[in-house]
């Protein structure tokens, strides 16, 4: 876990009055392991698979202090799911490209959309706090192949697949 993180949680852990337990720190460290966005029950799996004890009480309770923390956003990917984003303490403007055929989420940073951003909130009369796009298409790997390595992938990791509207 990165040591910012750390050092933002315990801050927080103590402002709240509330102490330090070995399965909330578990459940920090398996999310800020990875970069990879998550939903609360892909999260239970993957500590269940690691052996752990915590209760999903206790998963869903470090998620919502997290958040409260601004240590971890929720983020909407348009498939009727929270999911989780552990990426914006480093880089709080992000957006995300999701393929709707395979539910891959891929990050990008854009300096023409910050700069448009400002302009459109200022002429409007209002300062940008923050900002986040989401753009759904579909990946070029299944039109042009008939096929997506994403998408086998994410069936046999048994990700959830997007709720395609056709």
């Amino acid at each position: 876990m990165p040591p910012a993180v750390r050092e933002k949680l315990d801050a927080f852990i103590r402002s709240k009055g509330l102490r330090q337990t070995a399965q909330r720190d578990a459940i920090v460290e398996l999310i800020f392991a990875s970069e990879d966005h998550f939903t609360a029950e892909e999260l239970f799996d993957r500590f269940r698979k690691k052996g752990s004890s915590a209760s999903r009480a206790t998963l869903y309770r470090t998620l919502s202090l997290l958040t409260e923390a601004d240590l971890l956003h929720e983020i909407d990917l348009g498939d009727g799911q929270t999911t989780y984003d552990p990426n914006f303490l480093d880089r709080p403007t992000h957006n995300h490209l999701v393929c709707i055929d395979c539910g891959k989420v891929l990050e990008f940073e854009d300096d023409h959309l910050e700069v448009l951003n400002d302009c459109l909130t200022r002429r409007l009369g209002f300062r940008p706090v923050k900002q986040s796009l989401r753009i759904e298409a579909s990946c070029d790997q299944l039109r042009t192949k008939g096929q997506c390595p994403n998408l086998i992938q994410a069936r046999l990791e048994g990700k959830r697949l997007p709720n395609r509207k056709k």
